[in-house]
């Protein structure tokens, strides 16, 4: 009776000490790796795991100080599909619960609680959910003088946190520098101005990158080079095509014989014509003389006409009587002997008064006949 007594106390007092260690807090489970902050892109996955010793009951987690998810020995209690849980045994034999967050939102981000149920155990971690925004280039393409400074301008819009932006130059350059600079009244956007001298065609990248997540984004530009006014100008024959440079120098040979035969053509025919033109003016001078003279001639005829009063201006008469054989000149009128001029033997006769009247002629000019009549 007294060994019955004993026993039933010792098992009394066996199940106040499991009922005592069960109820002292953390005496048999404890959290043993608690999370870990965790920082992730705008709709990616967060993890958390968080290892407890064995002897738990229920794991429960909080975001931002709201239960979310809870996980019990057999299975978990999922009250949002964006929070899911899965679990495993470490090396040491301790649970090890995992909550994953999908499609994680800016909003998300905020302490993750990990605790046991009747205990005061509990770990935190910080989430942080970065967004990564738009990232422009004004223009697709750029085109730009050689040797020439120009400046091409990278905004990124929308990030949390503003990203670190860098540029690629796949260009041929002379020099180049950028600085970035945050926009007024943006707060979440920041802008990049590249400056540079190209020398060749090429392609320019923005790079905003987020360090924290190993992410980035690239926007591109095609860069071309033209070269200045003043170049095209001096280079503008060595751009010609062969045929057309062959063109050319043909027809400037062409032209360069046509004028040589022009100068040979006008030195052959310069005297002929100053012969010519020569000749003609002595024609005209001549014919001036002729002129002169004739009118000369004219005016001493009509002068001899006006002394002679006996003229005729019969041209043919006289002609007629020019060619009288030298006879003629030894006639004198009835009979007298024509070596006495007539003007003597007119004067010395005294004529009667039944004398007839009496003619002489006097020839020695074909051109001129004076006649003069006696009575």
């Amino acid at each position: 009776m007294q060994r019955w007594r004993a026993g039933r106390w010792e098992d009394v007092l066996a199940v106040l000490v499991v009922l005592a260690s069960l109820s002292a807090p953390g005496s048999s489970y404890q959290i043993v790796v608690g999370p870990n902050n965790a920082t992730v892109l705008e709709g990616a996955e967060a993890r958390f795991n968080c290892t407890v010793s064995p002897g738990w009951k229920l794991i429960m987690w909080a975001l931002k100080g709201t239960v979310v998810l809870s996980v019990t020995p057999r299975e978990p209690i999922i009250t949002n599909d964006r929070f899911t849980s899965e679990s495993y045994e470490d090396l040491d034999g301790n649970f090890v619960s995992e909550m994953i967050i999908h499609n994680t939102q800016p909003s998300d981000s905020g302490w993750v609680r990990c605790s046991l149920q009747n205990s005061d155990l509990e770990a935190f971690a910080f989430l942080a959910v970065q967004v990564m925004g738009t990232l422009s280039i004004p223009n697709d393409s750029i085109v730009v003088t050689e040797d020439q400074p120009c400046t091409v301008t990278c905004r990124a819009l929308g990030w949390s946190p503003l990203p670190d932006i860098s540029w690629e130059v796949a260009v041929p350059v002379s020099q180049s520098s950028y600085y970035s600079f945050l926009e007024p009244g943006e707060p979440r956007s920041t802008v990049s101005v590249l400056t540079l001298t190209a020398q060749g065609n090429g392609t320019l990248t923005c790079v905003a990158n987020l360090r924290s997540v190993q992410a980035h984004k690239a926007a591109a530009v095609n860069l071309t080079v033209v070269q200045s006014p003043s170049d095209n100008a001096g280079e503008a024959g060595s751009s010609l095509p062969t045929w057309a440079i062959a063109l050319l120098a043909v027809l400037l040979t062409s032209v360069f014989i046509l004028i040589f035969v022009l100068i040979i053509i006008f030195c052959c025919c310069c005297p002929s014509w100053r012969k010519k033109k020569e000749s003609t003016y002595q024609i005209k001078i001549r014919n001036s003389e002729k002129e002169n003279t004739e009118k000369g001639t004219s005016e001493t005829k009509s002068k001899n006409e006006s002394e002679n009063y006996g003229f005729s201006s019969d041209e043919q008469k006289t002609t007629q009587m020019a060619p009288l054989p030298p006879k003629s000149r030894e006639v004198s009128a009835r009979g007298q002997p024509a070596s006495s001029p007539a003007p003597q033997e007119t004067k010395k006769h005294h004529p009667g008064p039944a004398s007839h009247p009496q003619v002489s002629f006097n020839i020695a000019s074909p051109q001129k006949v004076r006649s003069a009549t006696l009575v």
